[in-house]
């Protein structure tokens, strides 16, 4: 698939004129969660809002880290997610949950976000 990173703007949720960018998000269609720098949530007042959540890493190691709320832009998408506080150490990543909630695939070859198209829905109801 090939490796490529993005920039994006971070928001408070209950404070909207609190932001923050991030330079540099690994895309990782592997990761439910986006990982965002502990240090840039805390900057804009992100509350630690589910505590010890356990992840499995790819290598098959357990570990627990806090999530909370944020709205995430990068490019011409945008949307609100939970995302992983992460710490020294651990990657910055732009997860799966995230890219939907975008409504984005990726473009491996161009190694670029782009839109995935109509949303699926059920019909409508008929009487």
């Amino acid at each position: 698939m090939g490796i490529f990173y993005v920039g994006c703007k971070i928001e408070n949720v209950a404070a909207r004129g609190r932001s923050a960018t991030v330079e540099k998000l690994l895309v990782d269609t592997g990761s439910d969660y986006t990982w965002l720098p502990a240090k840039s949530l805390e900057k804009i007042g992100v509350k630690r809002e589910k505590k010890d959540v356990t992840i499995m890493m790819a290598n098959g190691q357990t570990i627990t880290r806090n999530v909370g709320f944020v709205i995430i832009r990068a490019d011409k998408f945008f949307t609100v997610d939970e995302v992983v506080f992460a710490e020294p150490g651990d990657l910055f990543l732009l997860g799966a949950r995230t890219l939907e909630g975008f409504n984005a695939r990726v473009d491996s070859k161009h190694k670029k976000l782009v839109a995935s198209g109509p949303l699926v829905a059920a019909g409508n109801r008929k009487n």
